[in-house]
């Protein structure tokens, strides 16, 4: 079983929204998990609309609370996908490196590379929706082909 971590800034919006996109696409063949790059929201809640936002496409977020990642996490998980540049250039900060080569941004796995925007400042949840939607389905894809998953 293949251990993804999703990444963004607080882990109010858009990484706990691939979390559990990707948990309700990939069933039980990865587990997945979520994190942030700054100290500032560590305990929240999934950000009330990007929870509104999830139960609209009928996906449940509760019990999530927002942690930081740590250098530690880089053994833990197999992949570790930021949302965008700034949080990969973090994930780098904290982790030290990337040695291994298992950073990557969500929609690398997509035919729109780029930066996922952060809807907390755009309140364009909807279309975050759509794009980590088309991320996750990328990456279920690629590891599919690639055996695993």
């Amino acid at each position: 079983m293949i251990k993804i971590l999703f990444v963004c800034h607080g882990n109010i919006c858009r990484s706990p929204m691939a979390e559990f996109i990707f948990r309700r696409m990939a069933g039980d063949s990865a587990l997945a998990a979520s994190a942030a790059t700054s100290s500032e929201e560590i305990g929240n809640p999934v950000y009330p609309p990007a929870a509104r936002t999830l139960a609209a496409h009928g996906i449940p977020c509760g019990g999530h609370r927002a942690r930081r990642m740590t250098r530690e996490d880089y053994g833990r998980y197999d992949l570790l996908i930021g949302m965008e540049a700034y949080n990969l250039r973090n994930m780098l900060r904290i982790t030290g490196g990337d040695p291994e080569g298992k950073m990557r941004l969500l929609l690398d796995f997509t035919d729109a590379p780029g930066d996922i925007e952060d809807p907390w400042y755009t309140g364009r949840f909807e279309e975050v929706y759509r794009q980590i939607s088309a991320g996750c389905e990328g990456l279920l894809k690629r590891l599919r082909e690639e055996g695993r998953a």
